[in-house]
């Protein structure tokens, strides 16, 4: 998106430069990438992003700020994940943009969960150091320097507990494609990552082996999908609906209270029209509309484009866990050796004091669906992190 940059990147670029970005991250993280990572990094105006970033606060304050979203979004949380001593914001959020016809930004999805806090500043020093990116470029928004982000990274994950008592808790971790984030968190903040399933219980606390010792969790980082616990069949060593003696680093109601569940009750420029499938009465041209299952993660079940058949095919009782969602066209906005190429944007965000823009995940595609999983057999797409650059540059 900013000419000059784009065309001296693509001018430069050579196989055994996107070959050492690669072996860069294999080095720093001990194995190589587990999903596909774009050939380039993109360079956005900084104008942009902040555009997004403040487009995603006043989302966000839209549904908190209504009481019957809230009491709505509360009931349809499952009851077999309604987690006590829920906390009263999402301390983790994450508001995903693609660009229209008009390079207007338009909101995706929205989700109150964890993303990839510590892999992307691995990914922004790989892309700087094998592309020779200029240190005059940020990567963060806002102005955040990196030293402030890890800071409030650590304050959020660990608090005020030792961090021998937080632990990042994910489903079979080390077999996970985002592994590297939580080889980068136990770097850069000092928590271990365990495995739901090795997690004990004793009366109302948790325990995990840390190096032979039966250590109590006082703090969890969590990283459990449930939706992957339900199609796996795992069952977890506590029920969630446990009164624990242990706190949440992103309380796990908010996976269900801000997600795609938000999108049909917003109204903002940004934000597709969207409704419930169970409420959308007749649907006409349902190939201008992305049918999506509420709580499935990584694009998994979304239909871009649905035909009236695939809709049909839902079963009355689980049409109230899906959603249709206008069909937006992404402009493809990056110039590549392989073509145009579509980016969204993710925009994430701490809970600290306030809710904070503190960093970006880009991802790059040519398909009808921009993630990683759906772009495993092109060049020029995949994960990718953003520089950012200001009008004299521009």
């Amino acid at each position: 998106m900013i000419p000059s940059l784009r065309r001296w990147f693509n001018e430069s670029w050579t196989p055994e430069k996107y070959a050492r970005f690669l072996a860069l991250i294999e080095k720093r993280c001990g194995s190589a990438p587990l999903f596909r990572h774009s050939e380039t990094p993109v360079f956005l105006p900084a104008e942009l992003v902040d555009q997004m970033a403040r487009y995603g606060e006043e989302i966000v304050a839209q549904l908190l700020g209504s009481a019957e979203y809230l009491q709505a979004a509360s009931e349809a949380i499952p009851e077999a994940y309604r987690v006590p001593r829920e906390a009263g914001h999402p301390l983790f959020v994450q508001a995903d943009f693609g660009l229209d016809q008009n390079l207007d930004p338009q909101l995706v999805e929205i989700q109150g969960f964890p993303s990839l806090y510590g892999y992307q500043p691995a990914m922004v020093a790989a892309y700087r150091e094998a592309y020779g990116i200029y240190r005059s470029l940020p990567p963060l928004p806002g102005g955040l320097t990196e030293a402030q982000y890890w800071e409030m990274l650590r304050r959020a994950i660990v608090a005020d507990c030792d961090p021998a008592t937080v632990v990042l808790m994910e489903i079979d971790p080390d077999h996970q494609k985002t592994r590297h984030d939580f080889v980068e968190t136990t770097r850069m903040v000092g928590v271990r990552t365990v495995d739901l399933r090795a997690v004990r219980k004793r009366g109302s606390r948790l325990f995990y082996d840390r190096d032979g010792v039966e250590t109590p969790i006082r703090r969890i980082y969590n990283r459990v999908i449930f939706d992957e616990l339900e199609r796996r069949g795992i069952a977890a060593p506590f029920d969630f609906r446990d009164d624990l003696d242990v706190r949440w680093a992103g309380h796990p109601n908010w996976f269900f209270k801000l997600s795609k569940f938000s999108l049909p009750w917003l109204r903002h420029p940004a934000v597709p029209h969207s409704e419930f499938l169970d409420r959308a009465g007749t649907i006409e041209r349902p190939e201008e509309l992305v049918l999506k299952p509420l709580y499935s993660f990584a694009g998994t079940g979304v239909i871009v484009g649905p035909t009236a058949e695939q809709i049909a095919a839902i079963p009355a009782e689980q049409r109230h866990n899906y959603l249709l969602q206008r069909r937006v066209d992404f402009r493809p906005v990056i110039e590549t050796p392989q073509g145009a190429t579509k980016i969204e944007v993710r925009i994430m965000y701490l809970w600290l004091d306030r809710l904070t823009p503190v960093n970006m995940i880009i991802r790059m595609g040519r398909g009808a669906q921009i993630g990683v999983d759906h772009n495993k057999d092109r060049e020029w797409v995949g994960g990718s992190a953003a520089f950012l650059v200001g009008e004299a540059i521009a």
